[in-house]
């Protein structure tokens, strides 16, 4: 079991080491807050718009993944377990996206 842990930690560190360097750099950046309630409107249109693009994009990238049409199963088919499927797929990256915006 330890060799199996220490062989993912040294095929992990090259993904981690960056990824705490960026995150160290992020702390010292400034952060994206609004001053004014049009400013704040702004911004959350801006997130919004920007997390549903990104919803679509990854949901359409899973569907080119995954062996035949999801949506043609979905809309013609009247698949439960793949409208299931993709409202999962959605949602994980809605997550992703939100966690994103919030830092």
């Amino acid at each position: 079991m330890n060799l199996l842990v220490s062989r993912s930690a040294a095929l992990l560190l090259p993904f981690t080491l960056p990824a705490l360097a960026f995150a160290a750099e992020a702390e010292s950046t400034t952060h994206l807050h609004a001053n004014s309630v049009p400013q704040a409107l702004g911004l959350m249109v801006a997130f919004a718009a920007v997390g549903v693009v990104v919803a679509i994009v990854g949901y359409r990238v899973f569907d080119k993944f995954t062996p035949g049409d999801m949506h043609k199963e979905i809309i013609e088919n009247k698949n439960t377990a793949a409208a299931i499927v993709a409202a999962a797929v959605i949602l994980g990256v809605s997550l992703i996206v939100a966690a994103a915006i919030m830092g």
